[in-house]
C-alpha cells in the first residue's frame, strides 16, 4: 500500500481510481463497507482504490478542549486499511487553513484535477469542506458536471443500533469490549510502541513489555486477558493497565503485557494488543510473593480463554 502525505506528491492521475473519503477513526463495521465498496469497485474497473483521511482529526483541530482521544491513532488505521486490500491512502494534513477550504474547490482541486478520479464513495452522513457545506448532494452534482459517480453507503447497523466511531469509543472506555467488538468487527486493539521500563517484572519471573499507546483510547485499569500482533503472528498474554499500587501507590499509569512463552527483544517495535476479556481490577498486594501467586492465577485464566 501506497501512502502519500502531500498533495504536492499528487502529480499523476491514477489508473481509474474509485475514492473513499473518511476520517474513519476506529476502521469500525460501517467504515469496512466503505472500504470493501471501494476495492470492489476498482478491481471491477481495473482501477486504483485510493482512500482519502485526515490528520490530525478535525475535532481535536478546532476544539483543542472538547476533542476525545481518537480511538486508534493514524499508524493504526492505516495498517487496518492495508489489511482491508487498499491501493493507495493520501493522508491530508488537516490545519485551519485547510479547514477553511471550500467544498466544491476540495472537488476540484483535489478529486478532480489531482486525482482524477472516476467514482467516490463516502457514507451519506459525511460532511466535508468549510463549515461542513459539501455532502453527497453537492458531490452528485459535481460528478454529473465532471464525469465521476457517487456512491452513498447508508448508516450500518447492528442489533438496531448505529455504528458510530463515538459510540465505540464511549464502549472502550467503559470497559464494556464485548459490545465494542460487536460494532468494531474484530476485538478491541491498541497499537503501541514497545518502551523501556523499570523491569520490575523481569525480577518477579514475570518480563513485561511496557506499551506507549500512541494515543489511542484506551480500556479502564485492570488486568486483561490478550493476544498481541507481532509480525502478523499471535502471542498469548496478560496484560495490566494501573499504576502499580503494590510498589508505588503514586506511580503514573502504565501499560505492561507478559507474553506467554516468548522471551525475544522487542524494544522500540510496534505491536498490536488486542484485548479478550477483563480478568479482574487491578489491587494492592501485602508483598511481592502474594503478587506473584495473583499472577499465575491470571496466567491460567488467560489460557483458558486465549
Amino acid at each position: 500500500m501506497k501512502v502519500i502525505t502531500n498533495l504536492r506528491h499528487l502529480r499523476k492521475k491514477f489508473t481509474r481510481p474509485v475514492v473513499g473519503i473518511g476520517i474513519f477513526d476506529g476502521v469500525h463495521l460501517g467504515h469496512k463497507r466503505i472500504l470493501d465498496k471501494v476495492t470492489g469497485c476498482a478491481r471491477r474497473l481495473k482501477g486504483t482504490s485510493l482512500i482519502i483521511t485526515f490528520n490530525p482529526h478535525p475535532a481535536g483541530l478546532l476544539d483543542t478542549i472538547g476533542a476525545p482521544p481518537l480511538l486508534i491513532s493514524l499508524k493504526h488505521r492505516l495498517k487496518l486499511f492495508e489489511e482491508r486490500g487498499v491501493d493507495v491512502v493520501c493522508v491530508l494534513n488537516f490545519t485551519r487553513e485547510f479547514s477553511g477550504c471550500g467544498a466544491a474547490d476540495f472537488i476540484k482541486k483535489v478529486l478532480i484535477n489531482k486525482i482524477g478520479a472516476r467514482c467516490v464513495v463516502i457514507g451519506r452522513d459525511f460532511k466535508f469542506g468549510r463549515n461542513k457545506e459539501g455532502d453527497m448532494q453537492l458531490l452528485r452534482q459535481m460528478g454529473d458536471r465532471y464525469g465521476f459517480r457517487v456512491i452513498g453507503m447508508p448508516l450500518f447497523k447492528v442489533g438496531g443500533e448505529t455504528v458510530s466511531s463515538t459510540r465505540i469509543r464511549r464502549l472502550v472506555m467503559a470497559g464494556k469490549l464485548n459490545k465494542a467488538k460487536r460494532f468494531l468487527g474484530r476485538p478491541v486493539s491498541i497499537l503501541g510502541t514497545v518502551v523501556r521500563g523499570s523491569r520490575r517484572g523481569r525480577l518477579l519471573g514475570y518480563p513485561t513489555a511496557n506499551i506507549n499507546p500512541h494515543h489511542e483510547a484506551i480500556p479502564p485499569s485492570g488486568v486483561y486477558a490478550i493476544y498481541a500482533v507481532i509480525d502478523q503472528r499471535r502471542y498469548r498474554g496478560i496484560l495490566n493497565i494501573g499504576r502499580r499500587p503494590t510498589f508505588d501507590v503514586n506511580g503514573e499509569p502504565i501499560i505492561e503485557s507478559h507474553l506467554l512463552n516468548f522471551d525475544k527483544d522487542i524494544y522500540g517495535r510496534d505491536i498490536e494488543i488486542c484485548f479478550i476479556k477483563r480478568l479482574r481490577p487491578e489491587k494492592r498486594f501485602k508483598n511481592k510473593e502474594g503478587l506473584i501467586k495473583q499472577i499465575r492465577v491470571d496466567e491460567k485464566r488467560a489460557c483458558m480463554l486465549l
